[in-house]
This record gives C-alpha cells, structure tokens and sequence, in this order.
C-alpha cells in the first residue's frame, strides 16, 4: 500500500485511550481556553483522523510563511498550505503553557484538543498578505477563502496537540464521517492495491460518475473512495446530508457492490485552486488511495484560477514531494452524437452543439421549480433526492 507523507507509518492525534483521554478532559477544565475558529478546529479533527500526518501539530510563523512562498515546512518537509490556529484575541493564555482549545462548532463549546503552547506570534501585516496571495493566488476580499483568512486575526498560536474528539462529524454523519486511520484499514482489509479517491463538495452527476468509471478502468484500479467534504462550505453549497444521500443512492444503484467507500472528512473547504489541489492530494495519500481524480477547476471559485491549473501545479513540485499520483480529467459532458458522456478532449470532431451542458445555475432552477433534469445529466433517482431538497 502507498506510504503515508513523510512518515513509515500515519500518525493520527486523537488520543484512543479511553483513560488518557479522560484525564485530560479532566485537566482542561482547570487549563486556559481558547475557543477556536471554524478553520483552525477543521484542521484540529483533520490532525486528530491522521490526515495530516506527520505533523504533531499546529505551525508556527516560520513554517507558516516557509510554507507559504517555498511549500516546505521550516525543515524541508513539503507541505502545500500552512497548517495554523490564528485568532483576533490570546488575552486570557498568553502565559500559559498548556491550553484548552474549545470547539465552536458545538454548543457550549466542548473542549476539542489540549495543546502545549510552543509559541503565540504577531503575524504582521504584510506576512499575512504574503500568505494570502501565496496560497490563494490573489488577495481579492471577493474571494470566499480570501476573505475568510482575512477575519481569522493575527495571532499564530502554534504547538503540538492532543485532540479528544472529532467535533460534530460523528454524531451529524456517524455513516459517513471516517478518519485517514479509518480508511487505510479498510483498504488493506479489502487488498485494494491501486485505489481512486475522488473528491467532492457537490452531489454527483452523471458526469462525475463517469470520470470515476474511466478512473478505475484505465487506471486498473481495485476500487474508488468518494471522499466528501463535510465541513464549512460557501453560501448556497448543497449540505452535506443532501450530497450523501445522493451518492448512496448512485452507488447504489450503479455501481458493482464492495468497489466503492462512500466516506467523508471533517474540513473547511479552502476554495484555494492549486494549493488546495496538493493538499487534497497529500491527504488521500495519507488514507491510502494510489491515485485523486484532479477535474476541470479542482477546489476553485469563480473565475480566479485557471481550468487545468491544479492539475499544472503537479508538474511543477519535485518528482518525491507526494507518491500519490493524479489522474488528470477534463470537462465531461453528454455527447448526442455518442449517446454517452465523453472527456471533451478526447472527441475531436465535436463542435459546441454537440454537448448537452446544464450550468449549475439552470440546474438548480429546474430543481427548485420541481422540474426533472435530463438523465444524460443526472440519474432521475438522484434527482427525485436533489427536487425534494430544493423543493421544500
């Protein structure tokens, strides 16, 4: 099986020992708080499943701007986002040395993790900026991931941590939610030597569908993990019980049973393009998959990167940053003179009217309006669930 990044073997945070884990729920009600943001207890429960392996925690100012403008760790290690815990106020833990860090994603904001306070920073200004346009490629405010780094604040709390549970995943998505530990296991259980991971933050459509089917069988590959997003999304993304109910009902229905995992993380999307690209990469490296379907503006918005851009900037890092490889795709779509859905490169003697092509916009406008979508572009099973979500 692929190797984990930088490590013989995944070293997930979350303390397993039911013992250990209640003394230090025990110990954090005497510690210092600080309730996180949304991002920085996304990357707690990412540290804690073994995703981000091999971290023991959260960067520091010089790993975080390391990363940002060489997409390395302060020690070499490649990492393409710096993984922090920023926030606007550390009044109540600046002489601490051990920290509650508290989960606002839940109410009464339950302790997530115990840390050990390597450093609290003042990030200045024009590093943060650094930061943004490294990562995001813009320092547009109109940039949904832009704009909420900008409100994150300016302190860089860094250090290892201990994390006690994975916030709200579990109990919202018990069927779903599975850590890197998890999936890892799970491929050497069913002795899936090539594996597809294919990332979402959507229901799939038919053309999703079959980006997976042309993944799996040109690569040859065992079997395919649908990894879905299941943390902060942008304004008007569909929720995360709505995209799940729809993919079980795909794989369900059209696809050979025991070749396919339906799983989720516990991550805020970034909407960061390229960078987000490798660390989407990294992550299924460290759950195991061989192989990511990179698509046509993989975690992009709007119109700020490129098409194939995440799929360029794999050409570009060193041949032994990731062992993880990508299968490249393009813009699929049903062919009427095929009868099938096609990569749109691979059919050359197709003109613009030859594609049936719904913008997401007009999907959602026949949803709403109780109106079926084609089948060439969604399975009518999926659709019935998609109506009945927009419908309400």
């Amino acid at each position: 099986m692929i190797s984990p990044h930088g490590a013989d073997a995944l070293r997930p945070l979350f303390v397993t020992d039911g013992k250990d884990r209640a003394e230090l729920l025990a110990e954090a009600e005497s510690l210092p708080s600080l309730v996180l943001n949304s991002a920085a207890a996304a990357n707690a429960v990412m540290l804690g499943g073994g995703y981000f392996t091999p971290l023991d925690g959260f960067m520091n100012l010089a790993d975080a701007m390391s990363v940002a403008e060489e997409m390395r760790t302060d020690d070499g290690l490649f990492w393409p986002v710096p993984i922090l815990n920023l926030c606007a106020d550390v009044g109540g833990i600046t002489s601490a040395r051990r920290i509650a860090l508290r989960d606002p994603n839940v109410a009464g904001n339950p302790v997530l993790a115990v840390m050990e306070v390597g450093s609290i920073e003042a990030a200045g200004a024009e590093q943060l900026d650094t930061v943004v346009r490294s990562v995001f490629g813009t320092g547009d405010d109109n940039h949904p991931g832009v704009s909420e780094f900008r409100s994150l604040g300016r302190y860089c709390v860094a250090g290892p941590i201990r994390v006690l549970n994975f916030s709200y995943f579990e109990r919202d998505y018990p069927d779903t939610f599975r850590t890197a530990v998890d999936i890892r296991a799970e491929i050497d259980r069913l002795g899936w030597e090539t594996s597809v991971a294919f990332q979402t933050r959507n229901p799939m459509h038919l053309a999703h569908e079959t980006l997976c089917r042309m993944a799996i069988e040109r690569l040859g590959a065992d079997g395919l993990v649908i990894h879905m997003l299941l943390g902060k999304l942008k304004p008007g993304d569909i929720p995360g019980e709505v995209r799940d109910a729809c993919i079980r009902k795909m794989v369900e229905l059209y696809f050979p049973a025991d070749t396919v995992m339906v799983t989720g993380y516990g991550f805020d999307m970034l909407y960061a393009g390229p960078r987000e690209a490798l660390l989407h990469a990294l992550f299924r490296q460290n759950m195991g998959v061989t192989h990511l379907v990179m698509g046509r503006d993989h975690a992009g918005v709007g119109d700020y990167y490129g098409p194939f851009d995440a799929q360029a900037i794999f050409e570009r890092i060193p041949q032994d940053a990731l062992e993880i490889r990508i299968f490249g795709a393009d813009h699929a779509a049903w062919s009427k003179k095929l009868g099938r859905v096609v990569m749109m490169r691979e059919v050359t003697d197709h003109t613009p009217d030859d594609y049936l092509v719904l913008s997401g916009t007009n999907l959602r406008t026949m949803l709403s309006q109780g109106r079926h979508p084609p089948p060439e572009i969604t399975r009518p099973e999926v659709a019935e669930i998609l109506m009945d979500y927009y419908c309400r």
